[in-house]
Parts: C-alpha cells; sequence; structure tokens
C-alpha cells in the first residue's frame, strides 16, 4: 500500500514537472511573440517619425516658396536702382495691350529661366552623385592596395620568420 500510495506521488509529481515544463516554454514563446511585436511596433513607430518629421519639413518649404511666390514684386526688390527702372518701364506703358504683351514676354523669360534653373539644379546633382561615386571607388582601390601591400608585407615577414627559425634549428 505504502509502495503504490509513492508511486501515485511519484507519478503525479513526474506529471506537475512536466506541466511545468510545458507551461514554461508556452511562457518563452509568448514572450519571444511580444518581443518580437514590440520591435515591429517600435520599428514602425519610428519610421512613422521620420515620414511625420519629412512632411513638415516638406510643408515648411512648400510654404515658405509660396510665401516668395506670392510676395515676390518690385518691393522685394533690394536694388532701388533696378526698381525704380522697372517702375519707369511699367509707367512708360500706354495701353492695355502693351502691358499684355510686356507681361507674357515677361512670364515666358520667367519660365525659361525657372527651367534653366532646374536643369542646372539637376545637372548640380548628378555632378555631385558622380563625383560621390568616383570618390568612394578612388577609396576602394587605395584600400586595395594598401591591403594587398599589407599582404606583401606579411609574407616576406612570413618568409624570414621562417629563414630565421631555420638558421637557428642548424
Amino acid at each position: 500500500m505504502t509502495q503504490d500510495l509513492t508511486q501515485q506521488w511519484l507519478t503525479e509529481i513526474q506529471s506537475l514537472k512536466q506541466q511545468m515544463i510545458t507551461l514554461q516554454r508556452d511562457r518563452d514563446a509568448a514572450w519571444e511573440s511580444a518581443e518580437k511585436w514590440r520591435k515591429l511596433y517600435n520599428t514602425e513607430a519610428e519610421q512613422r517619425r521620420t515620414d511625420t518629421q519629412l512632411s513638415q519639413q516638406a510643408i515648411a518649404s512648400l510654404k515658405a516658396e509660396l510665401r516668395k511666390l506670392q510676395g515676390f514684386g518690385i518691393e522685394t526688390l533690394t536694388d532701388t536702382t533696378a526698381a525704380t527702372a522697372i517702375q519707369q518701364q511699367i509707367e512708360q506703358l500706354q495701353s492695355l495691350e502693351e502691358f499684355k504683351t510686356r507681361l507674357i514676354a515677361v512670364l515666358k523669360e520667367r519660365d525659361r529661366l525657372l527651367q534653366a534653373l532646374k536643369t542646372e539644379q539637376e545637372n548640380h546633382a548628378q555632378t555631385r552623385n558622380s563625383l560621390t561615386t568616383a570618390l568612394g571607388d578612388a577609396i576602394d582601390s587605395w584600400a586595395r592596395d594598401r591591403g594587398d601591400s599589407e599582404q606583401v608585407t606579411k609574407e616576406t615577414n612570413d618568409d624570414s620568420d621562417t629563414q630565421e627559425h631555420r638558421e637557428l634549428e642548424i
């Protein structure tokens, strides 16, 4: 009887140990899953913060550009001589047709200059990228050459160490 009771207790203890191991595995799996989701959430939150910051910068830039374009006029010119000359040209216009013709010419010139500026900016960006690539290639080449010369120096040192070891053996 005592032996049966002891066996029951041992079986019960073994069963409880197994349940405990299973529960610990489940707990560890849940912890890993929670950690994975926490990392994903943090990554997503960081991306959203970055996107928000970039959007705010873009909005601020566009607002500044809009203010600049809306406020562009004779009063924004800092050179008073140029402002005076423009004012005189406007006063010389006699009719509405002359004014329209002059306005169209000025707008066309503005569009041409904006296109030239855009082209120049694109060329500048392309040149910057080309120079950056060339600099990176030069640094890589230099590092390779330096690595090759260090390898040759190491091999030379290894050869001289081997020669010294042979001389010591003799």
